[in-house]
């Protein structure tokens, strides 16, 4: 795969965040010629922080999704795009459900738009996210599960993955869409809770306060960045990723409260405890989860190498001496 970008033109929609950072490490890594567009919204993620010492080596566009007009300019000649911009709060989308709309689904259309009319040459990787199946009839959760989202933002991640797929379907832009489910790793947001709690945990046991467990008992799988890094370029350049979906997952299927008490044993520090599960998030949890990515391992040959205490010792080893600036500003 490395020769396939070598010297290709690469744009990355939410660079400056998480999983957006550990790509463009990847891909610049493999000689690619990389645009990182971020808004840098302070609630969102993205941070300067991530690509410390990726500096001179990557284009930087400060630029919103929903700017079509900069989009515009910006897809020309890019041979590939990883669209992973997006609102990923969940109790965000049910505060502010018309941003959660701008952002996950009427700029989605907006920038397949822009693709079409200017590059419809371009070959595209849309972040979408196992939160559109809702509460699962049976677990593991394959791609036939049925979709019913149980707050905003999955109902609108679904409608962005659905346009990527219709546009691959009608105007035959190479598009398709990896559902992801709880990625983890260095560079996540720890700040706060918006984009993962596991980010939140990693706070405390850093700062040396209690990691809180909701309930506890809730199954779920945690897929390491470099993993979901790998999965992201392997369906760019796979000709069987065309039009698909795909779900990711991990190695390892854990309880919350077996998650808390290993991370606090890989720490070697901390502790937790057990809280009732708040009533506004219960509305919309999605109980237990892990995913059936039998599919993207037949087609693609992926599948998550990475251990889950592993992915834990290294998402620690890398905040320890940085944990303050990521906590201090979002946007240093």
């Amino acid at each position: 795969m490395s020769c396939q970008f070598r010297g290709a033109r690469v744009i990355i929609t939410g660079g400056l965040g998480f999983i957006g950072s550990n790509l463009a490490c990847r891909l610049v890594s493999e000689g690619a010629d990389v645009t990182l567009l971020d808004s840098l919204v302070p609630e969102y993620g993205g941070s300067l922080l991530n690509i410390r010492g990726l500096e001179d080596r990557v284009r930087v566009n400060i630029c919103d999704v929903r700017d079509v007009h900069g989009m515009r300019w910006l897809l020309k000649g890019q041979d590939y795009l990883f669209n992973l911009a997006g609102q990923t709060s969940h109790m965000d989308s049910m505060r502010d459900p018309f941003t959660d709309l701008d952002i996950n689904c009427k700029s989605q259309l907006a920038l397949l738009e822009c693709c079409r009319e200017v590059n419809p040459g371009l070959s595209v990787v849309f972040a979408s996210t196992r939160q559109i199946y809702g509460r699962p009839d049976y677990l593991p959760v394959d791609e036939k599960h049925p979709v019913r989202p149980t707050d905003v933002n999955g109902i609108n991640k679904m409608a962005g993955e659905w346009y990527h797929i219709l546009y691959n379907n009608v105007y035959g832009i190479r598009a398709c869409a990896l559902r992801l489910t709880n990625t983890i790793g260095p560079r996540m947001r720890i700040r706060d809770a918006r984009q993962t709690f596991v980010g939140i945990w990693i706070r405390n046991i850093l700062e040396g306060r209690p990691i809180e467990v909701w309930g506890g008992a809730q199954l779920r799988d945690f897929t390491y960045v470099s993993d979901c890094v790998d999965a992201l370029v392997r369906a760019a350049v796979h000709p069987a990723s065309a039009g698909a979906i795909y779900n990711l997952g991990g190695r390892e299927v854990v309880s919350l409260e077996e998650l808390a008490r290993l991370l606090v044993d890989v720490a070697g520090q901390g502790e937790y405890v057990i809280r009732e599960f708040p009533e506004e998030r219960k509305k919309i949890d999605i109980g237990d989860y892990y995913s059936d990515a039998s599919k993207i391992e037949r087609e693609l040959g992926w599948k998550p190498t990475t251990p889950l205490r592993d992915a834990l010792a290294d998402t620690l080893e890398y905040f320890r001496p940085c944990w303050q600036e990521y906590c201090a500003c979002s946007n240093p």
